[in-house]
């Protein structure tokens, strides 16, 4: 995958550190995990250790616009699974699952929270507000690393708005709404599209220097173009 240059706004969102972090051998895992997936192109959402079915550790992970395909996941569990065997963060057998984000995503990063403002979100804090752990409300302004939530659930004389240090939270999961489907729905059209668009100028061929050739000797032959077929393998892509 191309490396985008320093500065770009994908190498930016590609780099942005994660404000919600996961503790103990999940925070082994990610250490080894992150770097090879920014090398690749990718951002790590979370990692996840589960005792289910024996040891599970699931990887969730999108490109920087927030799109994650079954081919995506594949490139991902063939370059991590080396390398998480070399480096042994979790000891024992264990099952690799690499995921995409899902709608009802978790939110980790500044830049999860500007996306999917006015959507409902559920936080659970790691360090209490006022005695209070658990949050439900939709998201709203942001100031620097604190965003603010106009809870839903407030109880009389309660504030219903209330801001959070983004640092400070355990977990933020956006509730799934018909806003919510309905705007992914949308986004995703709209990343078909552009990929489409990106595939379709990629395949048009450049008659221009061959026409400049071709015109000094009274021809106009472009040259043929033939797309590379490449196989196509299935992976089974496992949402949260």
């Amino acid at each position: 995958m191309t490396e985008q240059p320093a500065g770009t706004p994908t190498a930016d969102l590609l780099n942005e550190p994660r404000l919600v972090i996961e503790p103990g051998l999940a925070a082994r895992v990610s250490a080894v995990a992150e770097p090879v997936l920014i090398g690749m192109g990718y951002r790590l959402v979370r990692v996840r250790i589960s005792g289910e079915a024996g040891t599970t550790v699931q990887i969730m992970a999108e490109r920087p616009d927030g799109s994650m395909t079954v081919e995506d996941c594949e490139a991902v569990s063939r370059a991590l699974s080396p390398v998480l065997d070399v480096a042994e963060p979790v000891d024992g057998a264990y099952r690799l699952e690499i995921s995409s984000p899902g709608m009802d995503r978790p939110l980790v990063r500044r830049s999860d929270f500007e996306r999917h403002a006015g959507h409902l979100v559920k936080i659970e804090m790691d360090v209490p507000l006022d005695g209070r752990r658990r949050f439900r409300g939709t998201i709203g302004a942001l100031d620097g690393d604190t965003v603010t939530i106009h809870r839903d659930d407030a109880k009389a004389g309660e504030p219903a708005d209330v801001r959070l240090r983004i640092e400070d939270i355990a977990e933020a999961k956006l509730v799934l709404t018909d806003a919510l489907i309905a705007e992914s729905l949308r986004r995703g059209k709209e990343l078909e599209k552009a990929a489409r668009e990106e595939i379709e100028g990629e395949k048009k061929p450049n008659y221009r220097a061959d026409r400049a050739s071709n015109n000094r000797t009274g021809k106009n032959r472009p040259d043929r173009f033939r797309p590379s077929g490449a196989a196509r393998r299935t992976a089974q892509h496992e949402g949260d």
